[in-house]
Protein backbone atom coordinates (compact mmCIF):
# COMPACT_ATOMS: atom_id res chain seq x y z
CA UNK A 1 0.00 0.00 0.00
CA UNK A 2 1.32 3.55 -0.95
CA UNK A 3 0.18 5.73 1.57
CA UNK A 4 2.47 8.54 0.10
CA UNK A 5 0.20 8.55 -2.57
CA UNK A 6 -2.85 8.29 -1.13
CA UNK A 7 -2.10 11.61 0.89
CA UNK A 8 -0.59 12.91 -2.61
CA UNK A 9 -4.14 11.82 -4.35
CA UNK A 10 -6.18 13.67 -1.53
CA UNK A 11 -4.57 16.50 -2.33
CA UNK A 12 -3.82 17.29 -5.69
CA UNK A 13 -5.04 15.40 -8.83
CA UNK A 14 -1.02 14.03 -9.50
CA UNK A 15 0.12 13.25 -13.00
CA UNK A 16 1.36 9.63 -12.85
CA UNK A 17 3.42 7.64 -15.75
CA UNK A 18 2.51 4.12 -17.22
CA UNK A 19 5.19 2.71 -14.68
CA UNK A 20 4.32 4.30 -11.97
CA UNK A 21 0.72 3.70 -12.21
CA UNK A 22 1.51 0.11 -12.81
CA UNK A 23 3.39 -0.10 -9.58
CA UNK A 24 0.60 0.94 -7.76
CA UNK A 25 -1.96 -0.40 -5.56
CA UNK A 26 -5.61 -0.52 -6.04
CA UNK A 27 -6.16 2.28 -4.19
CA UNK A 28 -4.28 4.97 -5.00
CA UNK A 29 -5.68 4.17 -8.55
CA UNK A 30 -8.99 4.18 -7.79
CA UNK A 31 -8.02 7.41 -6.04
CA UNK A 32 -6.40 9.31 -8.80
CA UNK A 33 -9.32 8.02 -11.06
CA UNK A 34 -11.83 9.66 -8.56
CA UNK A 35 -10.17 12.81 -9.07
CA UNK A 36 -10.18 12.08 -5.10
CA UNK A 37 -9.03 15.63 -3.76
CA UNK A 38 -12.17 16.94 -5.08
CA UNK A 39 -14.58 15.06 -2.61
CA UNK A 40 -13.96 16.89 0.26
CA UNK A 41 -16.69 18.82 -1.13
CA UNK A 42 -18.83 16.51 -1.10
CA UNK A 43 -18.40 15.28 2.32
CA UNK A 44 -18.31 18.86 4.09
CA UNK A 45 -22.56 18.98 2.12
CA UNK A 46 -22.74 15.34 4.14
CA UNK A 47 -21.39 16.66 7.25
CA UNK A 48 -23.63 20.15 7.06
CA UNK A 49 -26.69 17.87 6.68
CA UNK A 50 -25.93 15.53 9.87
CA UNK A 51 -25.22 18.98 11.64
CA UNK A 52 -28.83 20.09 10.82
CA UNK A 53 -30.22 16.88 11.64
CA UNK A 54 -28.40 16.94 14.81
CA UNK A 55 -29.74 20.01 15.70
CA UNK A 56 -33.30 19.41 15.41
CA UNK A 57 -32.51 16.29 17.72
CA UNK A 58 -33.02 13.81 14.26
CA UNK A 59 -29.01 12.69 13.57
CA UNK A 60 -28.68 8.84 13.46
CA UNK A 61 -25.00 7.73 13.30
CA UNK A 62 -25.59 4.74 10.61
CA UNK A 63 -27.75 6.43 8.51
CA UNK A 64 -25.73 9.44 8.33
CA UNK A 65 -22.36 7.36 8.22
CA UNK A 66 -24.33 5.60 5.00
CA UNK A 67 -25.31 9.27 3.82
CA UNK A 68 -21.82 10.21 3.57
CA UNK A 69 -20.57 7.36 1.97
CA UNK A 70 -23.15 7.39 -0.12
CA UNK A 71 -22.62 10.76 -1.60
CA UNK A 72 -18.31 10.49 -2.03
CA UNK A 73 -19.04 7.26 -3.58
CA UNK A 74 -21.48 9.03 -6.05
CA UNK A 75 -19.44 11.74 -6.37
CA UNK A 76 -16.38 9.45 -7.31
CA UNK A 77 -18.48 7.76 -9.36
CA UNK A 78 -19.42 11.19 -11.75
CA UNK A 79 -16.17 11.59 -12.22
CA UNK A 80 -14.78 8.85 -13.05
CA UNK A 81 -17.85 8.81 -15.70
CA UNK A 82 -17.23 12.11 -16.73
CA UNK A 83 -13.82 11.33 -17.94
CA UNK A 84 -15.16 8.22 -19.96
CA UNK A 85 -17.70 10.30 -21.65
CA UNK A 86 -15.55 12.92 -22.68
CA UNK A 87 -13.08 10.00 -24.08
CA UNK A 88 -15.99 8.75 -25.78
CA UNK A 89 -16.60 11.53 -27.46
CA UNK A 90 -13.21 12.48 -28.47
CA UNK A 91 -13.07 15.50 -26.03
CA UNK A 92 -9.62 14.83 -24.64
CA UNK A 93 -8.22 14.98 -27.95
CA UNK A 94 -6.12 17.73 -29.46
CA UNK A 95 -4.21 18.43 -25.54
CA UNK A 96 -7.24 19.25 -23.39
CA UNK A 97 -6.98 20.39 -20.47
CA UNK A 98 -7.88 17.25 -18.36
CA UNK A 99 -5.29 15.87 -19.83
CA UNK A 100 -2.72 18.55 -19.01
CA UNK A 101 -3.50 19.31 -15.17
CA UNK A 102 -3.50 15.51 -14.10
CA UNK A 103 -3.95 12.05 -15.40
CA UNK A 104 -6.52 11.07 -17.45
CA UNK A 105 -6.35 7.52 -16.90
CA UNK A 106 -8.06 6.37 -20.33
CA UNK A 107 -6.62 8.99 -22.64
CA UNK A 108 -3.05 8.75 -20.78
CA UNK A 109 -2.72 5.00 -21.71
CA UNK A 110 -3.04 3.84 -18.06
CA UNK A 111 -6.36 1.94 -18.44
CA UNK A 112 -8.50 0.95 -21.08
CA UNK A 113 -12.20 1.68 -21.67
CA UNK A 114 -13.38 -1.86 -20.37
CA UNK A 115 -11.35 -1.12 -17.28
CA UNK A 116 -11.98 2.08 -16.84
CA UNK A 117 -16.10 1.23 -16.60
CA UNK A 118 -15.03 -1.41 -13.93
CA UNK A 119 -14.32 1.09 -11.87
CA UNK A 120 -17.54 3.37 -12.61
CA UNK A 121 -19.68 0.12 -12.06
CA UNK A 122 -18.46 -0.74 -8.85
CA UNK A 123 -18.34 2.53 -7.19
CA UNK A 124 -21.82 3.35 -8.41
CA UNK A 125 -22.49 0.41 -7.19
CA UNK A 126 -21.51 0.84 -3.78
CA UNK A 127 -23.07 4.45 -3.93
CA UNK A 128 -26.64 2.57 -4.82
CA UNK A 129 -26.23 0.12 -2.15
CA UNK A 130 -25.58 2.93 0.33
CA UNK A 131 -28.73 4.52 -1.43
CA UNK A 132 -31.10 1.48 -1.10
CA UNK A 133 -30.24 1.63 2.64
CA UNK A 134 -31.40 4.57 3.27
CA UNK A 135 -34.60 4.40 1.29
CA UNK A 136 -35.34 1.16 3.95
CA UNK A 137 -34.84 3.09 7.04
CA UNK A 138 -36.92 5.45 5.92
CA UNK A 139 -39.59 3.09 5.61
CA UNK A 140 -39.97 3.11 1.43
CA UNK A 141 -40.59 7.19 1.50
CA UNK A 142 -41.25 8.20 -1.93
CA UNK A 143 -39.93 11.62 -1.50
CA UNK A 144 -36.16 9.46 -0.43
CA UNK A 145 -36.88 7.16 -3.64
CA UNK A 146 -36.85 10.84 -5.92
CA UNK A 147 -33.71 11.66 -4.10
CA UNK A 148 -32.16 8.64 -4.74
CA UNK A 149 -33.49 9.08 -8.69
CA UNK A 150 -32.26 12.71 -9.04
CA UNK A 151 -29.26 11.76 -7.29
CA UNK A 152 -28.51 8.87 -10.59
CA UNK A 153 -29.72 11.37 -12.62
CA UNK A 154 -26.81 13.99 -12.25
CA UNK A 155 -24.05 11.56 -12.07
CA UNK A 156 -25.59 10.10 -15.24
CA UNK A 157 -26.23 12.90 -17.49
CA UNK A 158 -24.14 15.85 -15.82
CA UNK A 159 -20.88 15.38 -18.45
CA UNK A 160 -23.90 14.88 -21.10
CA UNK A 161 -25.71 16.74 -21.90
CA UNK A 162 -26.54 19.20 -18.91
CA UNK A 163 -22.17 20.34 -19.50
CA UNK A 164 -23.33 21.41 -22.86
CA UNK A 165 -26.34 23.01 -22.84
CA UNK A 166 -25.10 25.38 -20.13
CA UNK A 167 -27.01 23.52 -17.34
CA UNK A 168 -23.79 22.14 -15.84
CA UNK A 169 -23.24 24.64 -13.32
CA UNK A 170 -27.06 25.11 -12.55
CA UNK A 171 -26.66 21.57 -11.82
CA UNK A 172 -23.78 21.62 -9.45
CA UNK A 173 -25.73 24.19 -7.48
CA UNK A 174 -29.38 22.39 -7.25
CA UNK A 175 -26.29 18.79 -6.41
CA UNK A 176 -24.45 20.51 -3.63
CA UNK A 177 -27.08 22.77 -1.59
CA UNK A 178 -30.97 21.36 -1.85
CA UNK A 179 -29.95 17.53 -2.54
CA UNK A 180 -26.99 16.92 -0.85
CA UNK A 181 -28.06 19.47 2.34
CA UNK A 182 -31.56 19.70 2.10
CA UNK A 183 -31.79 16.58 0.70
CA UNK A 184 -29.71 14.95 3.30
CA UNK A 185 -31.54 16.27 5.84
CA UNK A 186 -35.14 14.68 4.99
CA UNK A 187 -33.62 11.46 4.99
CA UNK A 188 -31.73 12.19 8.42
CA UNK A 189 -34.94 14.24 9.89
CA UNK A 190 -37.79 13.08 7.65
CA UNK A 191 -38.96 16.30 7.21
CA UNK A 192 -38.19 19.13 4.14
CA UNK A 193 -37.11 22.54 5.55
CA UNK A 194 -37.15 25.34 3.55
CA UNK A 195 -34.62 27.17 6.17
CA UNK A 196 -32.48 24.31 5.86
CA UNK A 197 -32.17 24.43 1.91
CA UNK A 198 -31.92 28.24 2.47
CA UNK A 199 -28.98 27.60 4.59
CA UNK A 200 -27.18 25.22 2.46
CA UNK A 201 -27.29 27.83 -0.46
CA UNK A 202 -24.21 29.16 1.01
CA UNK A 203 -22.19 26.65 0.74
CA UNK A 204 -22.90 25.61 -2.22
CA UNK A 205 -22.60 28.58 -4.09
CA UNK A 206 -19.11 27.82 -2.86
CA UNK A 207 -18.67 24.90 -4.51
CA UNK A 208 -20.64 26.70 -7.65
CA UNK A 209 -17.55 28.78 -7.86
CA UNK A 210 -15.16 26.29 -8.13
CA UNK A 211 -16.80 24.83 -11.40
CA UNK A 212 -17.19 28.06 -12.75
CA UNK A 213 -13.83 28.86 -11.97
CA UNK A 214 -12.44 25.61 -13.79
CA UNK A 215 -15.08 26.44 -17.14
CA UNK A 216 -13.73 29.63 -17.20
CA UNK A 217 -10.21 28.34 -17.24
CA UNK A 218 -11.28 26.47 -20.29
CA UNK A 219 -13.09 28.39 -22.14
CA UNK A 220 -12.13 28.59 -25.23
CA UNK A 221 -11.26 24.98 -25.39
CA UNK A 222 -14.93 24.76 -24.30
CA UNK A 223 -15.91 27.26 -26.83
CA UNK A 224 -13.97 25.46 -30.02
CA UNK A 225 -15.77 21.49 -28.76
CA UNK A 226 -18.99 22.91 -28.73
CA UNK A 227 -18.94 22.44 -25.28
CA UNK A 228 -21.62 25.23 -24.55
CA UNK A 229 -20.90 25.98 -20.14
CA UNK A 230 -22.19 28.67 -18.75
CA UNK A 231 -19.20 30.85 -19.15
CA UNK A 232 -18.76 30.43 -22.42
CA UNK A 233 -22.57 31.33 -22.79
CA UNK A 234 -22.14 34.35 -20.67
CA UNK A 235 -18.54 35.54 -21.38
CA UNK A 236 -15.14 35.37 -19.44
CA UNK A 237 -15.82 38.94 -17.85
CA UNK A 238 -19.51 38.45 -17.25
CA UNK A 239 -18.09 35.05 -15.40
CA UNK A 240 -15.51 36.21 -13.24
CA UNK A 241 -18.23 39.11 -11.66
CA UNK A 242 -20.46 36.07 -11.34
CA UNK A 243 -17.69 33.84 -9.20
CA UNK A 244 -17.50 37.07 -7.44
CA UNK A 245 -21.21 37.88 -6.83
CA UNK A 246 -21.32 33.85 -5.68
CA UNK A 247 -18.50 34.84 -2.97
CA UNK A 248 -20.27 37.68 -1.81
CA UNK A 249 -23.36 36.53 -1.58
CA UNK A 250 -23.38 33.73 1.14
CA UNK A 251 -22.05 36.21 4.04
CA UNK A 252 -25.62 38.17 3.21
CA UNK A 253 -27.50 34.89 2.94
CA UNK A 254 -25.57 33.77 6.75
CA UNK A 255 -26.39 37.40 8.06
CA UNK A 256 -29.75 36.89 7.19
CA UNK A 257 -30.09 33.35 8.89
CA UNK A 258 -28.82 35.40 11.69
CA UNK A 259 -31.30 38.12 11.70
CA UNK A 260 -33.89 35.61 11.43
CA UNK A 261 -32.87 33.69 14.11
CA UNK A 262 -32.43 30.27 12.51
CA UNK A 263 -28.99 31.11 12.71
CA UNK A 264 -27.33 32.12 16.31
CA UNK A 265 -24.79 35.44 15.90
CA UNK A 266 -22.01 32.33 16.56
CA UNK A 267 -22.63 31.93 12.78
CA UNK A 268 -20.76 35.42 12.18
CA UNK A 269 -17.61 33.27 12.71
CA UNK A 270 -17.80 33.05 8.77
CA UNK A 271 -16.08 36.80 8.72
CA UNK A 272 -12.89 34.88 9.18
CA UNK A 273 -12.94 34.17 5.86
CA UNK A 274 -13.12 37.18 4.46
CA UNK A 275 -9.44 37.38 4.40
CA UNK A 276 -8.90 34.66 1.97
CA UNK A 277 -11.91 36.11 -0.48
CA UNK A 278 -10.02 39.69 0.16
CA UNK A 279 -6.30 37.74 -0.88
CA UNK A 280 -8.54 35.80 -3.86
CA UNK A 281 -10.92 38.51 -5.48
CA UNK A 282 -8.15 40.52 -7.03
CA UNK A 283 -7.74 37.45 -9.37
CA UNK A 284 -11.11 37.54 -10.90
CA UNK A 285 -11.14 41.38 -11.80
CA UNK A 286 -8.61 40.72 -14.56
CA UNK A 287 -8.70 38.01 -17.65
CA UNK A 288 -6.77 35.23 -16.97
CA UNK A 289 -2.75 35.33 -17.93
CA UNK A 290 -1.12 34.39 -21.10
CA UNK A 291 1.06 32.53 -19.44
CA UNK A 292 1.91 30.50 -15.88
CA UNK A 293 2.64 33.21 -12.89
CA UNK A 294 5.33 32.40 -11.39
CA UNK A 295 4.58 29.79 -8.62
CA UNK A 296 1.71 28.98 -9.80
CA UNK A 297 0.68 25.06 -9.63
CA UNK A 298 -2.10 23.24 -11.94
CA UNK A 299 -1.32 25.70 -14.96
CA UNK A 300 -3.57 26.03 -17.12
CA UNK A 301 -6.38 26.17 -14.64
CA UNK A 302 -6.07 29.37 -12.69
CA UNK A 303 -9.72 30.50 -11.41
CA UNK A 304 -10.57 27.29 -10.13
CA UNK A 305 -7.48 27.43 -7.70
CA UNK A 306 -8.54 30.28 -6.33
CA UNK A 307 -11.87 29.25 -6.03
CA UNK A 308 -11.57 25.79 -4.21
CA UNK A 309 -9.09 28.10 -1.76
CA UNK A 310 -12.12 30.66 -1.13
CA UNK A 311 -14.79 27.98 -0.82
CA UNK A 312 -12.57 25.30 1.36
CA UNK A 313 -11.98 28.79 3.83
CA UNK A 314 -15.61 29.77 4.31
CA UNK A 315 -16.74 25.67 4.04
CA UNK A 316 -14.33 25.51 6.90
CA UNK A 317 -15.66 28.26 8.99
CA UNK A 318 -19.53 27.78 8.39
CA UNK A 319 -19.07 24.04 9.28
CA UNK A 320 -17.50 25.40 12.71
CA UNK A 321 -20.21 27.79 13.21
CA UNK A 322 -23.05 25.68 12.62
CA UNK A 323 -21.34 23.11 14.87
CA UNK A 324 -20.81 26.00 17.61
CA UNK A 325 -24.49 26.84 17.03
CA UNK A 326 -25.61 23.35 18.15
CA UNK A 327 -23.64 23.80 21.06
CA UNK A 328 -25.06 27.22 22.13
CA UNK A 329 -28.41 26.21 21.53
CA UNK A 330 -27.95 22.77 23.93
CA UNK A 331 -27.32 25.36 26.66
CA UNK A 332 -30.59 25.49 28.59
CA UNK A 333 -30.27 29.57 29.54
CA UNK A 334 -30.15 29.99 25.72
CA UNK A 335 -33.19 27.13 24.22
CA UNK A 336 -36.08 29.26 24.96
CA UNK A 337 -34.53 32.80 23.27
CA UNK A 338 -33.65 31.06 20.15
CA UNK A 339 -36.62 28.86 19.51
Amino acid sequence: MNFAMWKKALNVIPEVSKEEWDRLDIISRWLISTRAAVLIMTFISAALAGLFAWRDGSFQFLPWLALVFGLIMAHASNNIFNDYTDFIRGVDKDNYYRNVYGAQPIASGLMTPRQHLTYFVVTGLLALVAGLYLVSVNANDPVVWVLLGLGAFFVLFYTWPLKYIALGEIAVLLVWGPLMIGGGYYVLAHQWNWNVVLACLPYALGVTTVIFGKHIDKLDKDKAKNINTLPVVLGEKISRYAVLAMMVIPYFLTAYLIIIKFFTPVMAIVLLALPTFLRVYPYFLKPKPEKAPEGSRGWPLYFVGYGFFNNRAFGMYFMIGLMLDIIIRLLPAMQNFWR
